[in-house]
């Protein structure tokens, strides 16, 4: 039984922490962190209550997302409960019934799709359903998406011509429809087949989408072979075709009737963006994959980020059935225990999460890791995305117009070898590399990087002013010209601007804070001969923005800086990776015959040369890659 305790006192009107955490349990439980309105902030649970909430009222070590929630702390309530399974399943229930500003928030409501095989029909039919189950039919998935479905129905009627019409149109045929005539169906709406032969393919199929893969193989093998003994070659055929065709569709997969049940997944981060990756794993068969892009203010990295998707994913009194045996996750959470027992709880039977994998399961949780990876990429390069943040970029600066075109400026070098200033460019499109540039700068002191930045803004704005004095619509002029640096660098820009007249260009510096930390950027408006320093929330997409294209700007800028300091030392870009003597470069040579081979071999090519390992073999690639 719950115990539900308000923890301030009704006489003050101030909140008061260090009263509240004298008064706390030391019990597992949930808390409900309220503000003036007495609306909940955030939910959370604790395996013990006492040390959990004192630790956002430390003097030291918050982030900034988290001293955000503190301030707008008026009263906290506590439930204490038995256990901490207890307290997880608790927390679960308060967050979909209150939706807390702070907690992470899931956009994905929906029903799963599923396959649904009619039971009562003489000739079941296959199909697509989404919503409550039926009493009278047989259910398989959750399938991650309706491309999942339509995928393993399109192999079904392929493989083994099951009907997938609808009834009405199935009870009026009077002669085959166009899916017999090109062998997507065996026709049962005209006789063309016993009631005893579809109900076999009937149970291979079930068999098939249970992803009992070797024994409906065996099973087929059996019938074949009696089939030729009784010398009904035309048939066995046809179940030799069959066999083919199954056999293919799990060479196609990523592995072939390895493991049973699991679900996979991996979590990844940019600044403030977050994504989920699922694979959804049956039978050892990959049977689809779905992104998730959940909004949490607080998870401060991937495996807090990962141990709340978990909670709110799976602990779901309807989600239950369809909890695996296993969840392989990336990476490691530190709550993997406690959430696996209440997921066990939830689906009356033991529930196991892995982070420490290997072979097969290895291959889906890297597969996992690279997906998550990239659909983050793809997400926060999204066009429709890029509008939106200049949008709020625009309001954010109080500009009268949206900015239409922004530069960005960063400076490589090594110890003041090789410096390379790079320039890229955004507009409302996203990036416009067409209109990249680099800079090799000379003739400054080594590691002096107010000099470099002056020598590359000089260079590329006395170009753009003569430029857009030439031009009728006014040339190249940015908008915007951010600056990846403080108020030092920001001085050098306005000076060469104001040289160049070019007045009606917005400069602004984007330093990183104290903790060095994405998210906790402050900007340096110039304004006039002053400047403005403005800090903009963490979950500004303005200030996403401006974080991408800050980083594009660094990555640019050091691939071109390595491309300059391997030409000064006239060395190949194989000898410039660490841990990478003469004897291996011989081998990678050797295995591909040059260098040109070695960059576009993948990582797992890199792995089958003598003397590369796995770890070797990623740091190849990230080093030839620029990543």
């Amino acid at each position: 039984m719950h115990r539900v305790l308000s923890q301030v006192p009704d006489t003050g009107p101030k909140f008061d922490p260090k009263a509240l955490i004298a008064s706390l349990s030391s019990r597992p439980g949930v808390y409900r962190m309220l503000d003036e309105e007495g609306g909940i902030l955030y939910v959370g649970k604790a395996k013990n209550l006492k040390k959990r909430v004192g630790n956002y009222f430390r003097a030291s070590g918050l982030d900034t997302k988290t001293m955000a929630l503190v301030t707008r702390i008026n009263n906290i309530e506590v439930t204490i409960t038995s256990n901490e399974t207890e307290a997880l399943l608790l927390e679960q229930t308060l967050i979909k019934q209150h939706r807390p500003p702070y907690n992470i928030e899931l956009r994905d409501d929906k029903t799963y799709p599923y396959i649904m095989l009619t039971n009562k029909d003489e000739y079941p039919r296959l199909a697509f359903h989404r919503g409550a189950k039926r009493r009278d039919a047989t259910f398989f998935g959750p399938y991650p998406s309706a491309g999942a479905v339509r995928e393993s129905l399109s192999v079904l009627q392929k493989v083994f011509r099951l009907r997938q019409c609808e009834d009405s149109y199935f009870r009026n045929r009077s002669r085959p429809c166009l899916q017999h005539q090109i062998d997507r169906c065996t026709a049962p709406c005209v006789g063309l087949i016993s009631p005893e032969e579809y109900a076999q393919d009937v149970h291979f199929s079930t068999l098939f989408l249970n992803g009992r893969s070797d024994k409906l193989i065996s099973e087929l093998s059996d019938k074949m072979e009696a089939k030729s003994q009784a010398l009904d070659f035309e048939k066995a055929a046809v179940i030799r075709d069959q066999i083919a065709d199954l056999r293919r569709i799990h060479e196609q997969q990523y592995v072939s009737t390895q493991g049973g049940d699991a679900d996979v997944l991996a979590a990844s981060m940019q600044g403030s963006y977050a994504s989920v990756h699922l694979i959804v794993i049956r039978g050892g068969r990959l049977i689809g994959s779905k992104s998730f892009f959940p909004k949490d203010k607080l998870a401060g990295n991937e495996s807090e980020l990962l141990a709340a998707f978990i909670a709110q994913y799976y602990a779901k009194a309807d989600n239950a059935p369809n909890i695996p045996k296993e969840l392989i996750i990336a990476p490691k959470i530190a709550e993997a225990t406690a959430i696996a027992e209440a997921l066990s709880y939830c689906a009356n039977k033991t529930v196991k999460i892995s982070s420490s994998v290997r072979g097969h399961r290895a291959k889906w949780q890297a597969m996992a890791v690279t997906n998550a990876t990239q659909s983050l990429q793809s997400f926060v390069s999204n066009k429709q995305n890029v509008q939106q943040r200049f949008e709020q970029l625009r309001q954010a600066l109080d500009l009268d117009a949206l900015p239409q075109r922004i530069e960005c400026f960063d400076i490589s070098h090594t110890s003041g070898e090789s410096p390379v200033a790079s320039c890229v460019v955004f507009d409302v499109n996203g990036p416009l590399k067409s209109d990249y540039r680099r800079f090799n700068i000379e003739n400054i002191t080594g590691g002096d990087d107010y000099a470099a930045m002056d020598q590359a803004l000089t260079r590329r704005y006395t170009r753009v002013a003569k430029e857009a004095s030439e031009a009728v619509d006014g040339g190249k002029v940015p908008d915007i010209l951010l600056i990846d640096g403080g108020k030092g660098q920001l001085s050098q820009a306005r000076r060469v601007i104001e040289e160049c007249q070019l007045a009606s260009v917005q400069l602004i510096g984007i330093a990183k804070g104290i903790s060095r930390r994405a998210g906790q950027e402050t900007l340096f408006l110039s304004v006039g001969d002053s400047v403005k320093e403005i800090v903009l929330p963490t979950e500004s997409i303005a200030l996403h923005l401006l974080q991408q294209i800050r980083d594009e700007a660094h990555r640019f800028a050091i691939t071109g800086h390595r491309q300059r300091r391997a030409k000064t030392r006239n060395k190949s870009a194989l000898e410039q990776i660490p841990g990478l003597g003469p004897k291996k470069r011989r081998e990678l040579l050797r295995h591909f015959g040059g260098q040109q081979e070695i960059e576009r071999a993948s990582e797992a090519q890199l792995t089958k040369v003598p003397g590369i390992s796995t770890k070797l073999a990623e740091e190849i690639y990230a080093w030839l890659h620029n990543e």
